[in-house]
């Protein structure tokens, strides 16, 4: 990350920015507006749509610097978007050696095409398990997207001895998943491990002890709301 995307070491205030583009998304950024100056040749009734096409290009790889909450007692969003479930489940097959076989609550955020959707590590350790799974492209919010669909798991040591794993799931428009980080790799909490492409969703496996301290329906920052926390108390939310 450049200096100049992070407020200068202790300062008392914090100015507001634009996000930067992530290079991952550069490229198609770049293709964007290619296309868009290309048909402007042939037409200019097409330049205003497709700026507006390529805008949303950029926008939808854009890569914010986020304030992490530090705790060895909490669990941070791995993704921007809507908390959809909060539901004990079975451990998917592929965790199950490092998670254990009892079912595990599981915290679901869901990403429209107009969140941010860069996914970061919930807690800071090393990178036990990367597991890249092919599979459908269903619509991430249905229960099932967590079996069918396009996915890969991550498995965090945490540096405190507690574990993690969390899953990008592909969606109805999602056609890639990008990971950034490999087995072995010491991560802090908040750091950038991947990137979906165009909707998705992340599942948070909470171990035995974490409590969820999000409601559903509450929105989530990446690397910035806490989603769980060792020996907490239990969150309840209403809509309003």
């Amino acid at each position: 990350m450049s200096s100049l995307q992070k407020p200068p070491a202790g300062t008392s205030t914090v100015k507001w920015r634009f996000p930067a583009v992530h290079p991952e998304g550069q490229k198609f950024t770049a293709i964007a507006l290619g296309i868009t100056l290309l048909a402007t040749i042939v037409t200019k009734v097409l330049f205003w749509p497709l700026l507006g096409v390529t805008l949303w290009v950029a926008a939808f790889f854009r890569d914010p610097v986020r304030t992490t909450p530090i705790g060895d007692d909490l669990v941070v969003s791995p993704a921007d978007g809507l908390i959809t479930m909060i539901e004990r489940v079975p451990v998917p097959r592929e965790l199950v050696g490092d998670l254990g076989a009892e079912p595990m609550v599981r915290v679901s955020v869901f990403m429209s095409v107009f969140d941010v959707h860069i996914n970061r590590t919930p807690i800071a350790g090393t990178i036990r398990q990367v597991v890249y799974i092919s599979g459908k492209f269903l619509n991430a919010d249905l229960d099932k997207a967590s079996e069918e669909n396009e996915r890969q798991h991550f498995v965090v040591d945490g540096h405190n001895g507690r574990r993690i794993g969390f899953t990008q799931i592909a969606g109805l428009v999602a056609r890639r998943i990008v990971g950034f980080v490999k087995v072995g790799d010491i991560v802090a909490v908040g750091q950038r491990v991947g990137l979906i492409r165009f909707g998705s969703r992340v599942d948070v496996f909470l171990p035995e002890g974490c409590v969820p301290q999000v409601a559903l329906g509450q929105r989530a920052i990446a690397g910035e709301t806490v989603l769980g926390r060792f020996g907490g108390d239990p969150v309840r939310g209403i809509a309003q």
